[in-house]
């Protein structure tokens, strides 16, 4: 029985571990894409999407279900190969369903020399505005 307790102990302590490691990178990634990108609530997005290229990061099919309104779908796939088609003299406002996608394409478009780039904080799981089906 002492064996089985240290076995679960052990396993415990290897779970917890593991977890802050991938919260501290999670965070490090944050840290680091703030330095080139903005992250905008909900209504900070609403507010300044009229003057910026809104893009969905996520494949067609999700897009298809459902997109904030007036959004462009450059699905984070095909990403590096059509970048070029996002004027960089204009705000970039990216988003994916969480921000994990955004946050790449923030960094590609950082390294590409884009200077106007923005993320929909919570991604759009989180979205309660406008939205297009179809």
């Amino acid at each position: 029985m002492a064996g089985f307790l240290n076995f679960i102990t052990i396993f415990l302590v290897a779970v917890i571990i593991l977890f802050a490691i991938w919260m501290g990178v999670h965070y490090l990634n944050i840290f680091r894409t703030k330095k080139y990108a903005k992250f905008l609530s909900e209504d900070e997005f609403t507010k300044g999407m009229r003057k910026a290229q809104v893009i969905d990061l996520r494949e067609s099919n999700p897009f298809k279900n459902g997109h904030i309104l007036g959004a462009r779908n450059i699905p984070y796939s095909t990403f590096k190969n059509f970048y070029a088609d996002i004027r960089p003299d204009l705000p970039v406002y990216l988003y994916d369903q969480t921000t994990t996608i955004s946050m790449k394409a923030a960094k590609f478009l950082n390294n590409k020399n884009f200077k106007n780039i923005s993320i929909l904080d919570k991604g759009y799981q989180n979205w309660d505005g406008k939205v297009k089906k179809g």
